[in-house]
């Protein structure tokens, strides 16, 4: 399955023990077809919100031991069960994409974090749980991580996000650093909009190194997992950078080419997330 569909999950990856694949999966299958509704397709979103609701009492079924005869939620329901995944976290999921639907404006940094604690950091408290790692210090760690990732797909995106009428720029950020929305109609790429790019690539960095150390305190395949998770999400940021965060003609990504670079900087980790 494809993760640049969905960029938070991190989907059967070869260092996925065989014995997680296919709850991972199931999971993910989950989330992407939510993201979907929330997301593609140009229905009207009261279409939109009420299958996201009808997502709400599937899982309110699974929670009460009743069974589901939706394939997503049938597949889903044994893996919730036997690894004793929290029905929050899926909640949290569906409330970001509903907020996805109607919400276009995020007016500043502790309204933005509250749409990633639904939206990215569900994900990583899920894999936590599967591995029986989820302890609050882990759970803290992972939040960052994947809060930062989120941040880094945002920034990313911006050009994307604004054909969808879509800014997730903080209001008082732009206002601050003298960014309009005209910077973003007419692509414009000048001293206030690198000052402002900027702050927020350092921002998403300062984050991410605040989590990177549990990709150490993780054992085994996790443990490498989250290191190319970790510096691949670094490595975009670079890319920010290199472009002179004009993310309106360049989208940095990742490609095939970038996996050797990720995998050797993962052998010398901690020099590489200072």
């Amino acid at each position: 399955m494809p993760v640049e569909h969905y960029e938070n999950f991190p989907v059967a990856s070869f260092l996925l023990p065989a014995r997680l694949r296919e709850p991972v999966e199931a999971i993910y299958a989950f989330a992407r077809s939510a993201d979907d509704i929330a997301d593609e397709g140009d229905a009207p979103a009261v279409v939109r919100l009420a299958q996201l609701n009808d997502y709400r009492r599937e899982l309110h079924l699974i929670e009460q031991g009743k069974p589901s005869t939706t394939p997503i939620f049938t597949r889903l329901a044994p893996h919730i069960a036997a690894h004793e995944l929290p029905i929050q976290r899926f909640r949290d999921l569906l409330d970001a994409f509903s907020q996805d639907v109607g919400k276009t404006r995020y007016a500043d940094y502790t309204e933005l974090l509250d749409y990633c604690r639904r939206s990215a950091n569900p994900v990583g408290r899920l894999m936590l749980r599967l591995y029986r790692a989820d302890t609050p210090a882990h759970l803290t760690q992972s939040d960052a991580i994947c809060t930062s990732l989120q941040l880094i797909n945002f920034w990313q995106d911006v050009a994307i996000d604004w054909k969808k009428q879509r800014i997730y720029l903080p209001a008082d950020d732009m206002a601050r650093f003298d960014v309009t929305e005209a910077h973003l109609i007419e692509q414009r790429v000048d001293d206030a909009w690198r000052a402002l790019m900027r702050f927020q690539v350092d921002r998403a960095r300062a984050l991410m190194h605040s989590g990177a150390p549990l990709a150490t305190a993780l054992p085994g395949r996790i443990g490498w997992e989250l290191r190319l998770i970790v510096l691949g999400g670094l490595r975009i940021l670079k890319r920010i950078e290199a472009v002179g965060y004009d993310v309106f003609r360049h989208r940095p990504s990742l490609g095939k080419r970038d996996a050797p670079g990720i995998a050797l900087a993962a052998l010398n980790f901690h020099a590489n997330t200072r």
